[in-house]
Order: structure tokens, then C-alpha cells, then sequence
């Protein structure tokens, strides 16, 4: 067994609108990049560590049972913080007919956008008692500048005092005030990075290049460990001497790619801090991911996640 950590996921948790025609009828879920991964690092991690989401949310109805669900996902929400004058964003998913997917946002008034914030203060102390802080590009956009750099330089420091940071690149243009903001601002993520969980889509908008461009750029962080996504061609490893003969097979059945690459990255987190080693991280990444892209929304139902894990071991037998 390895030792206990205390995990702490951070960014906004949402309300996910899955509808197919208005009017009509909706799926209504909870979801959220960095929760997503949350969820799954939850399901894929050993019991004895414990997973914690960090975000802002309401006083509302919505804001209550979104934490309802958090909990009984076994995610801790001792700091969730509540803001009255606040609601949680919400989105709406809409998929082509090979499931690539894209979204509409309703976050403006999303209370995750006052994290850290007292007053005119920046506050971080909700993070001090954690082992490893994970968060993405996402986290980072939805707040001011200010705030984004001071968590940074709250990393810097965290790191120094042996915490470890996981960071997955989750570009969203629209959230940015400019390219070259976004540019700057991951880039100093990925240097503070323990685990580097990137996709590589997401780096070649930001940055340019070919893949191999790509992976010569993370080459040049200290980054310890990490794996690049590539969707259905499947990852490779970052910053590894392992030379890697797994075949990562393609998905069969794509209904909605979205939380694909929050699954892996939740899948591939769990197994690294349970000891495992990068290349079983990537095939149990790669197997969370090919199974959520299979069914409608985010984050699937636990028994339908177990079914099918089970389903394909018993097919390796």
C-alpha cells in the first residue's frame, strides 16, 4: 500500500444540459473538466487516498445537490466554498454523428470565478494541507489575472516544500483574454509541473508545430512524468525512457467524446500515484477513455463504468 495523500482537484463544477431539440426534453447532469477528472481518479484510485474538489458554488437548490452528487461520488467537499450572491455556469453539449462534440456556455455570473478571493485578498490556505494539487487551463482562465498568478506562485512554493502539482492543458480560447495570455500562463504551468497530462490538439493550437515539435517542447520542462493524448491514436509518454510496444486499440463505438480526455487523465493520475508504472498508467487511461466516449455525457454511472471494465477483462481472459 502506498502512503495516504490527500488529492485536491480544482477549477468549476457545472451543470451539463444534454438535449437533443428544444423544446423538448433534457438530460441534466453535474460535470466540469477538472471535476470529470475528479470522478474518475475517484473510481480508478485506492480507497485509503482521498480526493477533494476545490470550487466556488451558490446557496442555491442546484449548488446543494451538485454537492449531493460530489459526495456520493466519494469526492470530499470540505472546500467547496459558498458564495449567496452567486450560481454555478452551466453548458450544453450538442454532438455530430461521428460524437465529436461542442459546447455553449452560461458562466458569467459562476461563483468558481471568485476562488481565492477575500475582499482584495488572495487566500490559498484552503490548499495547504494537500499532497498533490491538480488542475488545468480551464482552472486557470476562469480567473482574473492576478489570481491566476499568485496560484502559481503559490505552486512555485508549494512545490518547494515537497507538494506535487498535475496539470492537464484543456485550452478553451474563448475564456482567455488573448492567445498569447494563454501561451504565457500554461507555459509557466508546465514548468511547475509534477505530472504533465497535455493533449495534444490543445498544444498544437496554442503553440504550432507538428507532434513531434510537441513533444521535444515538454522535453525541455522538468516535468517527472506525463503522457501526451492523442485521442484515438493513443498516448505516448512525456519525459520517459520507457520505450512502449503497447498497442492502444480505437474506440468502436463513439457517441459523445466529451470527458475523454478528463477520464484519462483521472484514470492515468490514479494509477501513477498508486505506484504504477507510466505505461499502465496510459493503458488504463486509455481504457476509462474508449469506454465514457461510449455513452452520452460526462461522466457516466459508476455501474455502467464497472460493467464495461469488467466486460473487457473478461475478454483478455
Amino acid at each position: 500500500m502506498t502512503q495516504k495523500l490527500n488529492i485536491a482537484c480544482i477549477g468549476e463544477a457545472m451543470i451539463e444540459l444534454v438535449a437533443d431539440k428544444v423544446p423538448g426534453t433534457a438530460s441534466v447532469n453535474v460535470a466540469g473538466d477538472t471535476l470529470n477528472t475528479a470522478v474518475y481518479l475517484r473510481r480508478a484510485l485506492s480507497e485509503h487516498h482521498e480526493v477533494y474538489f476545490v470550487t466556488a458554488l451558490g446557496n442555491d437548490l442546484l449548488s446543494q445537490q451538485m454537492i449531493t452528487f460530489m459526495r456520493a461520488e466519494g469526492v470530499r467537499t470540505e472546500h467547496v466554498a459558498r458564495n449567496p450572491a452567486q450560481l454555478p455556469g452551466i453548458y450544453s453539449i450538442t454532438t455530430d454523428t461521428n460524437g465529436e462534440r461542442s459546447f455553449d456556455y452560461w458562466r458569467q455570473n459562476s461563483a468558481a470565478k471568485n476562488l481565492f478571493q477575500k475582499g482584495n485578498r488572495l487566500d490559498f490556505s484552503s490548499l495547504e494541507k494537500f499532497d498533490l494539487i491538480y488542475a488545468s487551463a480551464i482552472s486557470l482562465a476562469i480567473l482574473p489575472n492576478r489570481v491566476r498568478e499568485g496560484f502559481l506562485n503559490w505552486v512555485d512554493a508549494f512545490r518547494r516544500k515537497g507538494g506535487q502539482f498535475a496539470f492537464d492543458s484543456n485550452y478553451r480560447p474563448a475564456l482567455w483574454e488573448s492567445k498569447q495570455v494563454a501561451c504565457d500562463c500554461i507555459d509557466r504551468a508546465w514548468s511547475l509541473c509534477d505530472v504533465a497530462i497535455p493533449s495534444l490538439d490543445d498544444e498544437m493550437a496554442l503553440y504550432g508545430g507538428t507532434e513531434a515539435d510537441v513533444v521535444g517542447r515538454f522535453a525541455t520542462y522538468p516535468s517527472r512524468q506525463g503522457a501526451l493524448k492523442r485521442g484515438a491514436l493513443g498516448p505516448i509518454p512525456l519525459n520517459s525512457n520507457i520505450s512502449t510496444s503497447v498497442e492502444f486499440p480505437r474506440a468502436h463505438f463513439v457517441v459523445d467524446t466529451t470527458a475523454a480526455g478528463d477520464s484519462f487523465s483521472g484514470a492515468f493520475l490514479a494509477s501513477i500515484l498508486d505506484g504504477g508504472s507510466v505505461e499502465n498508467a496510459m493503458i488504463l487511461g486509455h481504457e476509462y477513455a474508449s469506454i465514457v466516449i461510449g455513452f452520452r455525457g460526462a461522466i457516466i454511472p459508476r455501474d455502467t463504468l464497472n460493467e464495461q471494465l469488467m466486460t473487457r477483462t473478461r475478454s483478455l481472459v
